[in-house]
């Protein structure tokens, strides 16, 4: 399997993803604005979605992913169908009881990441109300992630990718469609989340299928498989909940800052998730299994070349994304989202959140790259001591921060802080000798360095002024969007071919 391959078609389904998320954002932004309701539901959104990153996506897919590649490669059909049938049994009944208790605990939990909600009885309680409509998610949703990663692990990334294009739908649909009909409207986006999860997880049903893995109950407490995924998710789990803690506390602080602070952080870290999941997200979910295959026939030549190959293409692909989100923060913003009740003010604090997550995109994406060269080899451990010091040194930084830059130095803490994982992730991968860079890399920088230039000249000198994107029509904002963006992609990729760079030098094969 060509890898550059089921990057590209992996990349195409989360730009789908993507796209159809902002156009939920857009629909969000002019419907709901950014203010008491908008905080309400992202708050409570956030604290599922949270449970999502930490159990499914995070500590799950790091324990499971490579023991499973394992009972894949040497175990055959049966003991790994076998492997799978024991874990989704046991998942299925922790996370029965976990959506239980969260819909059970819902106040307890608003006041624990939203303290400064309680000082307005009114807005506490919608946000309760809209947790306990979203909390069954997490049940869905984790699923869906353990049906991704074995359709990862089976080579077939297109469709985990797809998935979340169908909670975007539900999104849109509920939106437009419930919201004027209920009351008050936002709870249709609650619903909206609910009604997501569900058809998520039927969506994936037949692919497993197809492969001869939908699982079915069976408990075995005994399956040596199902406890040492289990050892490696006690130990992922502690890891990944430090990321999360650290977006909690964020949360936590911007809450106490003016209205409508958490909503702009959400807005802004949607722009920034755009890059993050269609490079970050699934070159990750790509790297894992190939990795572990590696790993596990002891071919520790092509375990490093794989992983330069990850960060060559991290390099090339998001400095251009970090830089084009700073020269274009207020474009996006008001192209994206000033309509309807979103107002200028609402405007000038995301552009300054997006400028924000900007710095840190590319540490952002790096851990995403350099994290799986452990998880692989089933070394959990040194990833959770570098997240300890990351989630310190973030806090120490969002101290700091807080006053001068309100909520967007809550963003920027979490940038640099992605930076300094990143870093640590790397010296520790070279340190250990599992990876080591191959020939060519001061000039592959230059030529980078180069097209930077060149695309930064070009999108500064298209991308006119601010008082444009706020004076123009939301036609005429797109037209000239579209047009900014052509030539900012057009000016890179054009420089790069010029220096000598071409698409073939970054052809990998996998599993």
């Amino acid at each position: 399997m060509n890898l550059l391959k089921a990057l590209a078609a992996t990349s195409s389904m989360t730009l789908l993803s993507r796209i159809m998320g902002f156009v939920r954002e857009v629909i969000i932004a002019g419907i709901f604005g950014a203010g008491v309701s908008t905080d309400a539901f992202f708050v409570a959104f956030k604290i599922p979605n949270m449970l999502r990153r930490l159990f499914a996506e995070g500590a799950f897919s790091q324990g499971f992913v490579p023991v499973l590649a394992e009972y894949k490669i040497g175990r055959g059909e049966e003991e790994t169908k076998a492997l799978v049938d024991h874990v989704s049994g046991l998942m299925g009944i922790v996370l029965f009881f976990v959506t239980l208790v969260g819909i059970i605990a819902a106040p307890f939990i608003v006041y624990a990441s939203a303290p400064g909600f309680s000082s307005d009885p009114s807005k506490f309680h919608l946000t309760v109300i809209l947790l306990r409509i979203t909390f069954p998610y997490i049940f869905f949703i984790s699923l869906v992630s353990l049906a991704g990663g074995i359709l990862n692990t089976y080579s077939r990334f297109s469709v985990p990718a797809f998935t979340p294009v169908i909670l975007n739908i539900s999104f849109i649909g509920c939106a437009l469609l419930l919201a004027p009909h209920i009351h008050p409207p936002v709870l249709a986006l609650a619903w909206a989340v609910f009604l997501g999860g569900v058809m998520q997880l039927l969506f994936q049903v037949p692919f497993l299928s197809r492969i001869r893995m939908l699982p079915r109950f069976r408990l075995d407490m005994k399956d040596q498989g199902l406890w040492r995924i289990l050892k490696l998710m006690g130990s992922a789990v502690f890891g990944v909940s430090i990321s999360q803690v650290s977006l909690l506390i964020n949360t936590i602080f911007a809450s106490l800052l003016a209205t409508g602070s958490v909503s702009w952080l959400y807005y802004a870290d949607r722009l920034m998730e755009f890059p993050a999941g269609m490079l970050g997200v699934a070159l990750g979910s790509i790297l894992l299994p190939s990795l572990a295959k590696h790993h596990a026939d002891r071919s520790h030549d092509e375990y490093a070349k794989l992983l330069d190959w990850g960060l060559r293409l991290t390099f090339l692909l998001t400095l251009p994304a970090a830089l084009a989100l700073a020269l274009l923060a207020a474009p996006l913003v008001s192209t994206l989202f000033f309509h309807g009740a979103f107002s200028v003010h609402d405007l000038y604090m995301t552009r300054n959140a997006v400028l924000a997550y900007s710095v840190g995109l590319l540490g952002l994406i790096l851990v995403k790259v350099l994290a799986p060269g452990f998880y692989a080899r089933q070394d959990i451990r040194t990833p959770v001591r570098i997240a300890i010091m990351t989630l310190i040194l973030t806090q120490l930084m969002n101290l700091a921060f807080i006053s001068p830059l309100k909520h967007a130095g809550l963003a920027l803490a979490i940038g640099l802080g992605s930076c300094f994982n990143a870093t640590l992730l790397y010296r520790g991968l070279r340190r250990s000798g599992i990876y080591s860079p191959q020939p060519g890399w001061g000039v592959f920088l230059a030529r980078v360095a180069l097209a930077l230039s060149v695309m930064g000249i070009v999108i500064w000198i298209s991308s006119g002024s601010t008082e444009y994107w706020i004076e123009s029509s939301i036609s005429k904002r797109a037209i000239r969007l579209a047009i900014v963006v052509f030539l900012g992609i057009t000016s890179y990729f054009g420089t790069l071919w010029i220096a000598g760079l071409r698409l073939a030098d970054f052809s990998k094969r996998g599993i």
